[in-house]
This record gives C-alpha cells, sequence and structure tokens, in this order.
C-alpha cells in the first residue's frame, strides 16, 4: 500500500500509473468527448473519496490499468453504445441503468422538475424536503441554529485545535468523531477500512453522529475530512448542526500534518500535494455547504480562534 497523507482523507499516492504507461493513448487519436468527460467525472468521484487509483480499482474489481485508461478518456467504448441507445429511446443513461430516479414516474417527474436548476434554488428544495420528511431540515430563516458546533475541512484545517480551544470557550464537550468511531469499533480508523472496508468505516462513522446528536444537545464536533463524501451522513450533519468549513491552503495542511508528526508525506511530496489538491477541489462543493467559512490560513492561531470565536458566538446569539 502506498503512503497515506491525509488520515482522516483516506488518500494515498498514486505511484505506479500517475503518470504510467497508459499515458500513451493522451496522444493518440482524438478521444470521443464522452469518454473524456466519463473519465474526469470518475477522478472527481474518487478525489472526493479520497482513494487511490489501486484502493479504487481493487474495490471496483478492475485492474489499475483499466481505470486509468477509463479516467484519461480511453475506456472501454461499449458504454458509446449504451449512449446511442438511449438517445434513440430519448431517454438518460440512468434510465437503462436503472438508477433510483428512474425507477417510477414519480421520481422522473421530480428529476425534471429539478433538473438545471441552479445551486440556491436545489439547495431551498432540499430543505424544504428534509423538514416536510421530518428528518430535521436546516432552519431556512435561521432563526434559530443549533447549539451543536460542527466543524468540517481536511486533516491539517485546526479543527482539533481551533475546535477543542472553541468548546472550551464556550463551555461545550468536545467531541472529536473520528475517536468516537474507534471507541465502536474498538480499533484503529486505518484498521477499520482495512480490515472491514470503507462501507463498514461509513456505517460507523454515520452510528458515531447519531449518537453524538442524541448525546449532546450542545457540543462542538470536529469530523473526519472524509465525511462529507457520504451524502447521508453529511446530511444528518446539516440538518442538526451549524456547520463551519475551516478552510486552509494545501501547503499549511501538508505542513500541520508533519507538525502532528505524520512524516509519510515527505516520501514524494510533489505526489502528495498534487493528491492533496485534487482532494481539495473534490471536496470543495461539499464543503462549502457549511453555513460558514473561515480561512485558517489567514491568520496566526490567537487570531484565527478569535474569529471563530466571534463568529459562532453570534451566530448562537451568544455574548461576545
Amino acid at each position: 500500500m502506498s503512503s497515506t497523507i491525509l488520515h482522516d482523507a483516506g488518500l494515498t499516492r498514486d505511484t505506479e500509473l500517475h503518470h504510467g504507461s497508459d499515458g500513451g493513448a493522451a496522444n493518440g487519436a482524438q478521444k470521443n468527448p464522452f469518454l473524456v468527460s466519463l473519465g474526469e467525472r470518475v477522478r472527481q468521484q474518487r478525489a472526493c473519496r479520497g482513494l487511490t487509483r489501486k484502493a479504487a480499482a481493487q474495490a471496483a474489481g478492475v485492474s489499475e490499468r483499466h481505470l486509468a485508461n477509463l479516467e484519461y478518456g480511453s475506456g472501454n467504448a461499449s458504454i458509446l453504445v449504451l449512449q446511442h441507445v438511449a438517445e434513440a429511446l430519448q431517454c438518460s443513461l440512468a434510465g437503462l441503468l436503472g438508477d433510483v430516479t428512474t425507477s417510477s414516474p414519480e421520481w422522473i417527474l421530480l428529476r425534471e422538475l429539478l433538473e438545471h436548476r441552479d445551486e440556491a434554488t436545489l439547495r431551498r428544495v432540499r430543505i424544504a424536503v428534509g423538514q416536510m420528511l421530518g428528518t430535521g431540515g436546516e432552519n431556512a430563516a435561521q432563526a434559530a441554529r443549533s447549539p451543536r458546533v460542527a466543524l468540517i475541512g481536511l486533516r491539517g484545517a485546526g479543527k482539533t485545535t481551533l475546535g477543542g480551544m472553541l468548546a472550551e470557550d464556550l463551555d461545550f464537550p468536545f467531541v472529536e468523531l473520528s475517536r468516537e468511531i474507534e471507541k465502536f469499533a474498538g480499533c484503529s480508523i486505518s484498521e477499520i477500512q482495512g480490515l472491514y472496508g470503507m462501507n463498514a468505516y461509513r456505517r460507523y462513522e454515520r452510528r458515531a453522529l447519531e449518537e453524538a446528536i442524541q448525546i449532546y444537545p450542545e457540543a462542538v464536533i470536529a469530523t473526519p475530512g472524509g465525511l462529507v463524501s457520504d451524502p447521508a451522513t453529511f446530511n444528518l450533519l446539516l440538518a442538526h448542526c451549524t456547520t463551519v468549513w475551516l478552510q486552509a491552503e494545501p501547503e499549511d495542511h501538508m505542513e500541520r500534518v508533519r507538525a502532528q508528526g505524520d512524516f509519510r508525506p515527505m516520501a514524494a511530496s510533489r505526489e502528495a500535494m498534487e493528491d492533496l489538491r485534487q482532494i481539495l477541489a473534490g471536496r470543495a462543493a461539499f464543503y462549502s455547504k457549511a453555513e460558514f467559512a473561515l480561512d485558517t490560513s489567514a491568520q496566526p492561531l490567537d487570531a484565527t480562534f478569535a474569529a471563530l470565536r466571534g463568529l459562532v458566538r453570534q451566530a448562537l446569539r451568544m455574548p461576545l
């Protein structure tokens, strides 16, 4: 297994095929635009979940070279046959593949209503649906935010350091969700992922969050960086917590991880930094769903904490 860059991102650097022998295909005949865009979406999904190409290939039961070809737009062209059939039938590829959102007329009508809507409209719909279904949808009016404050972002953003300081200032319990996951499983996160797989880890992660929500009416929660990759768990977090995205420059993420004693990224800093940038790009759209964002690279620690303290106290309508 190649070296880990960020523990909570679950990402390790691609080695053999990062710019491997399949790269020659990129210089050959002009590729089909559909295959190119498909490959880009595969890369984005992989980055969002913090997986190496090797790990994704193993989970999918395909060779690493096959997955690399797919990502570079040189995948099995049989997918184009399905695309042509879908066009002839005037339906989507999802309809042929049996996606749940094509499983009934109501789903299809909902897809039609939501298609091509902007992000702001989709967010309002998501909140309204959450409230209608009783899943604790976000308070659109923001009249009374939850006193559970969840910090999201990659490892090295400052969630543990700033979260502990914030919890002490607010006199709230501090919950580090990664530690709660390990308590449930009885082993470390790396052992959970290595022995039982990512799906098992996600189940423990959701269970830990559900219990934290049930136990603590007030808390500061530091979340694992990859939590946003699971829509159900992320929806739960958004519905029951006041969320703050702690942002940082990639170089600061890397340096802070090293400062915590993890020197593994130094083995191949160029590849590690590139993978880190890909993770940030893949997850930024999800992190940005947080109600607030704070740049932890902009100022020293004390000034950053002061900004976070003021932001949260104002959001919770607490005295400054």
